[in-house]
C-alpha cells in the first residue's frame, strides 16, 4: 500500500474536477483557510478522494482508517446505504425551504425523536445550523427566560473551567478562559463566572469540590442566568473526564438558588460515552440540552437546542414573547432526513455493545502507551480513547507516524486521542490503537 503521507509527487487527477493534486493543493494553500490554520495555509494536508465505512481513501492511492469519526459525528461510518437513501429520497422531494410559518415532515419527525429519546422533561426542540449556534441559542433561552420573568440581573453563566463549548460569541465566553482557544478575546468577551474544573476520572468524587459548586451557585444566583457543563467528558477543552455525581450536585443546586442547568452535548450526545447522552449516568435533566456532532451521523451540518416547558413558557411571557433567533437554514429538510435516519439506525441495533466492544478493545490497545516516556495519563470512556503527554504535542510528527500505521487521528496541545466510528472493527480498533501509540513515540 502506497505511504498515505507521501502523496505530494502524484501527478495524476483527484477526479472530476480536473485538478492534479499539485494544482489542488496549491490552490488550497492559497485560497482555502483551515480551522485553526494561518492563510495562507502553511501545512500541507491530506487529499481524500473518497469515504466507506472507516476508511478515507486518498488522491495518491493509499487509504487511512478514521480515527477521529470527523470529529466525532460520523458515528455510522462513511458512504452507509441507509443515509445515503435518506438523504437521496428527500433530495427528489425538497431540498429545502424556509423554516418561518412553514414546516414539514422531516423536521417534526426530528424533534419528536429527540424528544422521546433525551432526558424525561426536554418537551420542546428549537433547530439551529451548528453545534456552536445551539450554544448560542441556549445561553440565549436562559437570558431571554429571565428578562421575560422581570429579573434582567440574572445574566451570567456560571461554568467549570476546562471547557470548551464553541468558537462563536457567547460560547467563547464560557470556554476555559486561560487553557481554551479563545484567550486572544478576554476583555471583549461577555464576564462569566468560573469555578475550578472538576476532579479528573470518572470515579473521582471529592465532597470538598461539590461543596464548592454549591457555594459558589449560592454567591452569584442573583446575577445567573445558567449553569453550563459539558456533563462526564470535556471535550476539546482537554479531554478530561469527571464523575456524573457532580452533575446531580449542580442540578440540586440550580434547583435551591432558582438558576438554569444547560448541558452541552454535542460531543457526548447519540451513546459516544456509552451512555446515550451524558445526562444518562447521573440521571438527571438539564433545562437546557445542546446537540450536534452526530446529530446526522456526519452527512450535514444541523444542530438542536432542546428545553424544557418551564423555559419556554417563561420566555412567552415576556414583552416579545418569541425567542429572537432564527436561522436562514433551520430545519433544512435534507439534514433534518437523515438526522432522522441515523437516529434510527442507532436505536435500531444494540449500539450500547459495540461502544463497549471498542471501549475494550482500546483499552486494551492503549494500554501499552502508558509506559512509554513523557506519557502522563491514558483514559477510556466509552468510544474515546485519549493518551496525555506531559508536553505539546509536535503534532506534525505524531500525524506522521499515525499514517505510517495507516490511521488518521488529529492531535491537539497535549492530547493523541481517539474517537472512532461505532461500526469500527475489532481488527481496526487495534489498529487505531497501535497508532495513537506511534503518534505518542514520536509526538
Amino acid at each position: 500500500m502506497p505511504d498515505p503521507a507521501d502523496h505530494t509527487g502524484h501527478t495524476g487527477h483527484t477526479g472530476r474536477t480536473g485538478l492534479s493534486v499539485p494544482e489542488l493543493l496549491d490552490l488550497d494553500r492559497r485560497h482555502v483557510w483551515h480551522p485553526y490554520g494561518p492563510m495562507p495555509g502553511r501545512q500541507e494536508p491530506l487529499v481524500v478522494e473518497s469515504a466507506s465505512g472507516v476508511r478515507l481513501r486518498l488522491a495518491g492511492g493509499g487509504e487511512l482508517v478514521d480515527g477521529m469519526s470527523s470529529w466525532w459525528s460520523a458515528i455510522h461510518g462513511y458512504n452507509h446505504p441507509v443515509l445515503n437513501d435518506a438523504v437521496r429520497g428527500q433530495l427528489d422531494r425538497m431540498s429545502h425551504v424556509m423554516f418561518g410559518g412553514l414546516t414539514h415532515e422531516p423536521a417534526v419527525r426530528l424533534a419528536k425523536h429527540l424528544v422521546d429519546m433525551s432526558p424525561q422533561g426536554l418537551e420542546h426542540v428549537f433547530l439551529a445550523d451548528s453545534g456552536s449556534v445551539s450554544v448560542e441559542v441556549a445561553v440565549k433561552m436562559c437570558l431571554q427566560h429571565w428578562r421575560s420573568l422581570g429579573r434582567p440581573a440574572k445574566r451570567r453563566m456560571l461554568t467549570w473551567r476546562g471547557g470548551y463549548h464553541g468558537d462563536t460569541w457567547q460560547p467563547m465566553s464560557v470556554c476555559d478562559p486561560e487553557g481554551g482557544m479563545h484567550e486572544l478575546w478576554q476583555g471583549v468577551l461577555p464576564r462569566q463566572v468560573f469555578v475550578d474544573a472538576p476532579p479528573a476520572g470518572y470515579e473521582a468524587y471529592d465532597d470538598a469540590y461539590a461543596d464548592h459548586l454549591r457555594e459558589m451557585i449560592g454567591r452569584h444566583a442573583d446575577e445567573l442566568a445558567g449553569v453550563i457543563v459539558e456533563p462526564v467528558v470535556q471535550g476539546a477543552g482537554g479531554m478530561r473526564f469527571h464523575s456524573p455525581a457532580y452533575l446531580r450536585v449542580l442540578r440540586e443546586a440550580c434547583d435551591e438558588h432558582d438558576v438554569l442547568l444547560v448541558f452541552d452535548e454535542i460531543a457526548t450526545g447519540f451513546g459516544r460515552t456509552g451512555a446515550l447522552f451524558g445526562a444518562d449516568h447521573a440521571g438527571v435533566t438539564p433545562d437546557v440540552m445542546c446537540l450536534g456532532k452526530a446529530l446526522t451521523g456526519g452527512y450535514l451540518t444541523l444542530a438542536a437546542t432542546l428545553c424544557t416547558s418551564r423555559v419556554a413558557d417563561g420566555i412567552s411571557r415576556g414583552e416579545v414573547p418569541v425567542l429572537a433567533h432564527g436561522p436562514t437554514f433551520m430545519g433544512n429538510p435534507l439534514a433534518a432526513a437523515v438526522a432522522c435516519a441515523s437516529i434510527e439506525l442507532l436505536l435500531g441495533q444494540d449500539w450500547q455493545i459495540e461502544v463497549k466492544r471498542i471501549e475494550a478493545g482500546l483499552r486494551g490497545t492503549l494500554a501499552e502507551a502508558a509506559g512509554l516516556p513523557g506519557v502522563r495519563d491514558v483514559r477510556v470512556l466509552g468510544a474515546i480513547g485519549v493518551v496525555q503527554l506531559d508536553h505539546d504535542v509536535d503534532m506534525a510528527a505524531a500525524t506522521r507516524a499515525a499514517t505510517r500505521e495507516g490511521v488518521w487521528v488529529r492531535p491537539f496541545r497535549d492530547l493523541i486521542y481517539t474517537m472512532p466510528p461505532f461500526i469500527t472493527s475489532d481488527d481496526d480498533v487495534a489498529r487505531i490503537g497501535r497508532a495513537v501509540c506511534a503518534a505518542a513515540k514520536e509526538g
